[in-house]
């Protein structure tokens, strides 16, 4: 990983999120929280360098703080992320898995697919148990082939997948989630 420069704690409806990155790229980011000193506990793990910027990448703060108001926010290529540290097959799944439109899901098979690797459903779960950019890059929206919700390594496990998924179902129009792609 690029050494982490700066890093932000705010909030949204859902609690405190945090992101962190360097100058010019996000590296990590960590999903709401009830207090904000354990958002940034998580968040700077293994980040001791990292200083408090209120104003770093601050329109997406306020995309984030959208979304989690319901707004069908979609994180897409325009936020520079950092994949540091991930291998070829890791970063092909992630960047397929950041595809992924507000609403969309996808199993792990069709992921897998996707990624170039049609028989790598299970690596490509340990894969998105290692995604540093929940939210930005939307493993929550990855489901296991027969449509249940699989896992979700990001605190508040699979109760905040759930969640997630049921903020966005609300969030399209019709009430209507989109098929899996």
């Amino acid at each position: 990983m690029q050494k982490v420069a700066n890093y932000v704690i705010f909030e949204t409806r859902w609690g405190y999120f945090g992101l962190a990155g360097t100058e010019s790229a996000l590296c990590r980011t960590c999903l709401p929280g009830p207090k904000r000193r354990e958002t940034e506990t998580h968040l700077l793990r293994d980040l001791p360098d990292a200083q408090f910027d209120a104003g770093y990448f601050e329109p997406l703060q306020k995309q984030i703080a959208a979304y989690y108001e319901g707004a069908s926010v979609n994180f897409g290529p325009e936020i520079p992320v950092s994949l540091d540290g991930f291998r070829a097959f890791g970063a092909s799944v992630l960047k397929e898995c950041r595809r992924l439109q507000f609403g969309q899901t996808i199993s792990y098979a069709g992921l897998a697919k996707k990624s170039g690797s049609p028989a790598a459903s299970r690596a490509v779960g340990s894969t998105l148990a290692k995604n540093p950019l929940p939210l930005i890059i939307p493993c929550h929206r990855v489901l296991r082939t027969d449509g249940k919700l699989g896992g979700f390594s990001a605190p508040g496990g699979v109760d905040v997948k759930k969640k997630m998924l049921e903020l966005e179902r609300q969030g399209l129009s019709f009430g209507k989630m989109s098929n899996e792609v």
